[in-house]
């Protein structure tokens, strides 16, 4: 009586964690390095601005999005990407990206595609919602792997030419989660031409855009535009949450080609769940706002200075490009997070978590992943007691 669609699929990363350690105790004062939730300060005037707007609570939020909060989304990505995006065709906002990775893949995957069962194409490792979303609409993941040999950044040069001729969609995370690699814009141009020949479309996951070293990272929508790709090849999504510290606010937004935004929000008609107005309010203030972006910058620039520093001496150690996640080498994943929390209370996320095995390899088994998100003084103590325990 119940689908077997999602029946191959492990635990969820987190409860997957608690299964691992809560059984044992902490070797020490608990720091939590695992999931990426921002801990800097989002701007103080936020709360203002929903204070002001509380009285919109009274009212069914906008589906698609204010006018406002469309036109503060197209601003943004003129300044950011140098893209010419309407309000009214090109953009849609999202009770977070999440919510518009998975709803964008139910609205625009065909029920065939070269004359098969669709294929989209996945990163290993990935964020979990990619692989969720493709059995949903029936399609066959595909799993490329991100490995230090192929920048940590899949190669779909590589896909075979009856496989693409059947994909659908490929995904990307630029910057990445979890490795923090960096797609130029030689990369997106390959993959978008591949797009073109093959007819397939692009989910471009730009959530950590925001958070750099020194160059801002290419967005897919600036070289779909700068190619002449055809406008419904690429969607591009974006969130507050890593930009501005502000997880919880749950605002996002998915920009495209008219026709595939149409399909979206015909999709959310009936099944999305829009932004309550007050947090909508919001969210078209932070979008018109970099100063708190540089600031928060900033602190991760401090923070990567930080464990460059400290973990100098790890053998392997790839200090990130982007985005604020370390992916450090070790021989087992899951036996150094046990020994980590077991001897000094520090909790990591094992890197097979967050992918899957292919062809009796998973290519996060021999990783962790660290987030740097605690504040400096904790994350330094946090990053010591890991590299003391495990590579001593």
């Amino acid at each position: 009586m119940f689908p077997e669609r999602f029946s191959n699929l492990p635990a969820y990363a987190f409860p997957r964690l608690r299964s691992l350690l809560d059984a044992h105790a902490p070797g020490g004062e608990v720091l939590h390095m695992t999931i990426g939730e921002p801990k800097h300060a989002f701007p103080a005037w936020v709360a203002d601005v929903v204070s002001q707007n509380v009285h919109e609570f009274a009212r069914y939020p906008v589906n698609e999005g204010t006018v406002e909060l469309r036109q503060a989304i197209c601003d943004w990505l003129g300044r950011r990407y140098g893209v010419a995006m309407e309000p009214e065709a090109h953009v849609m906002a999202l009770n977070g990206t999440r919510e518009g990775l998975y709803n964008a893949m139910m609205a625009l995957c065909p029920e065939q595609k070269g004359g098969g069962r669709p294929v989209v194409l996945l990163p290993n490792p990935f964020y979990q919602v990619y692989m969720v979303a493709a059995l949903s609409v029936g399609a066959e993941p595909v799993l490329l792997p991100a490995t230090p040999g192929t920048g940590h950044l899949p190669d779909f040069g590589a896909v075979p030419e009856d496989v693409l001729a059947r994909t659908a969609v490929a995904y990307l995370c630029s910057p990445s989660n979890p490795q923090g690699a960096v797609a130029d814009a030689a990369y997106w141009r390959d993959l978008i031409a591949l797009a073109e020949k093959h007819d397939f479309q692009v989910f471009a996951d730009e959530c950590y855009s925001e958070i750099y070293r020194d160059q801002p990272p290419t967005g897919a929508l600036e070289v779909a535009a700068e190619m002449g790709a055809d406008p419904e090849r690429v969607l591009a999504f974006h969130s507050l949450s890593k930009r501005s510290n502000l997880p919880g606010l749950r605002s996002g937004f998915v920009a495209g080609g008219p026709k595939s935004l149409t399909r979206i929000k015909q999709l959310r008609n009936y099944a999305g769940a829009p932004l309550p107005l007050p947090l909508q309010r919001a969210a078209e203030r932070v979008w018109a706002d970099e100063a708190h972006v540089e600031e928060n910058r900033r602190l991760y620039a401090e923070k990567y200075a930080l464990a460059d520093e400290i973990m100098a001496s790890v053998p392997g150690y790839d200090s990130p490009q982007a985005g604020f996640f370390l992916w450090l080498p070790v021989e087992d994943g899951e036996a150094a997070a046990l020994k980590l929390w077991r001897e000094t209370g520090v909790r990591v996320l094992p890197g097979a978590y967050l992918s899957r095995e292919v062809g009796g390899e998973n290519p996060g088994h021999g990783f962790i992943r660290v987030a740097m998100v605690a504040p400096k003084d904790e994350m330094a103590r946090g990053l010591t007691a890991l590299r003391d325990c495990l590579y001593a």
